[in-house]
């Protein structure tokens, strides 16, 4: 079995040691914002839009509603506070695809990839939009995507039709100086990058502005939901009564029952840089700020800040058996032991260079990699979820989407079939773990294999269960 190039050209592991000696176990991008606090839900309220979930996939929903009819009231419950998870915790890249990338829409919805690719820069060029209406500064920059090669079977790959430009080694090297990046392709136009938590306390502010009436620390507990009566939903101090519901817990339980075994929760960690020196970024280069990513199965992606810093993540992504979600969960040394290992084979010369902040977050993931839409309690209920790592944008499409079916009126965005059906719900465990387990290790040898992918492999991507980076 081959070795890949992070085992090749491994760094001491006492540069390992020092790099990550001074780091905090804290979420920079929160760390990075002043947050207002909202009041838990005490009591009753009536409402005629109940949201659940103070993510983006939530805010959006909250604010685009008010935007459709002001004269709306909007209650948003959130369980802890605003942002706190994935819509906190991310890389910041905001990206139109709404299938997980292009070769996922093809294999599982040809007919209706054009309409998704369209669907999808439309939501992009909106929400870019949206956020000068808005006023939300989410450090925007349009900047684009650089994926690189780092195997010299995925050389390849980047010379195949699509988005962006390919560059040669020469010419990928002119953009970030790394000894371990073979080519690349730079799709310039495909993507955004933000600030995550000040987009999502942005459109809080907005939200709240709008007339939306926001609870933090009111988790909701239940859903009651009678014929032809009000929708029911119950948190620990309160309830709202309310015309129609939106659910937006993405990886946290669902409270639509049938929705629970159809995500699950999956835990992403994250490293981020003390600001770089101008002669550090200059031993880089990477003057066009790209985000940046790469090919492997186990793939790493890795951004700029405002200031300077690099945010590097991806490569491991942790299951843990029953879905369960646990805040020890995020203290996994041995993740970010291999990520700063895998930092400084990619940029040996900044071995000086000390990561500042480490996290983790769950992304909650569906059996199709992307999110599903459903309806449910004669339709005063709508809900999202399974985004699987690329809900930045995505999340607003959802809102929508939740909103043209809570108002039964059928758009462009409710007629693609990703829309209209359910994705296979994952089995019980302990089958979940075994099969999650099994998918790693066989990602894992195709990347020590030159990418081939092995008879398990092979047939999930028969049955449409296949995935890739």
């Amino acid at each position: 079995m081959a070795s890949t190039v992070y085992e090749r050209r491994a760094p001491d592991p006492r540069l390992v040691d020092e790099a990550l000696a001074g780091s905090a176990r804290e979420v920079f991008w929160l760390d990075d914002v002043v947050r207002p606090s909202y009041p838990p839900l005490q009591g009753e309220l009536d409402a005629d839009l109940t949201v659940v979930g103070g993510g983006y996939c939530g805010l959006w929903t909250a604010v685009l509603a008010k935007r459709r009819n002001p004269g709306l009231r909007v209650v948003l419950l959130e369980s802890r506070r605003v942002g706190w998870a994935a819509s906190g915790r991310n890389g910041g890249f905001c990206e139109p695809s709404l299938t997980h990338g292009d070769e996922n829409g093809r294999a599982r919805w040809p007919r209706d990839q054009v309409a998704l690719e369209q669907l999808g820069q439309a939501n992009l060029a909106a929400l870019e939009d949206d956020l000068v209406t808005l006023s939300i500064d989410a450090q925007v920059e349009r900047t684009g995507t650089l994926a690189v090669a780092v195997e010299r079977h995925q050389v390849p790959w980047l010379k195949k039709p699509g988005p962006g430009e390919y560059l040669d080694t020469a010419a990928v090297h002119r953009e970030i100086a790394s000894p371990i990046f073979l080519a690349g392709r730079w799709s310039r136009e495909e993507s955004l990058l933000v600030h995550p938590a000040r987009l999502a306390l942005g459109l809080a502010r907005a939200a709240v502005d709008l007339g939306v009436e926001i609870f933090e620390e009111s988790p909701a507990t239940g859903l009651e939901a009678d014929h032809g009566g009000p929708v029911l939903v119950r948190s620990t101090r309160g309830v709202v009564r309310s015309a129609q519901v939106a659910l937006a817990t993405n990886a946290f339980p669902a409270l639509v029952r049938r929705s629970r075994r159809r995500t699950v929760p999956v835990y992403d960690y994250v490293l981020m840089t003390e600001p770089l020196t101008s002669a550090q970024l200059s031993s880089i280069g990477w003057s066009n700020r790209q985000g940046l990513t790469d090919l492997a199965n186990q793939f790493h992606y890795s951004r700029l800040t405002a200031d300077n810093r690099i945010l590097y993540g991806g490569y491991d992504a942790i299951y843990h058996p029953g879905r369960r979600i646990r805040e020890e969960y995020e203290d996994r040394p041995e993740s970010y032991r291999r990520l700063a290992a895998h930092f400084l084979t990619t940029f040996p010369q900044l071995e000086a260079v000390r990561f500042s902040h480490r996290w983790a977050g769950v992304i909650d993931t569906s059996t199709q990699f992307c999110a599903f839409h459903g309806l449910t309690k004669s339709g005063r209920v709508a809900y999202a979820s399974g985004f699987t790592g690329l809900g930045v944008a995505a999340t607003r499409f959802a809102a929508e989407v939740m909103l043209d079916r809570l108002s039964g009126t059928e758009t462009p965005r409710t007629r693609p079939e990703v829309v209209r059906t359910l994705p296979l719900p994952f089995p019980p465990e302990p089958l979940t773990s075994a099969g999650i387990a099994m998918t790693r290790w066989a990602l894992d040898r195709a990347d020590h294999n030159r990418g081939r992918r092995n008879l398990l492999l092979r047939s999930l991507d028969s049955v449409g269960l296949g995935f890739d980076s």
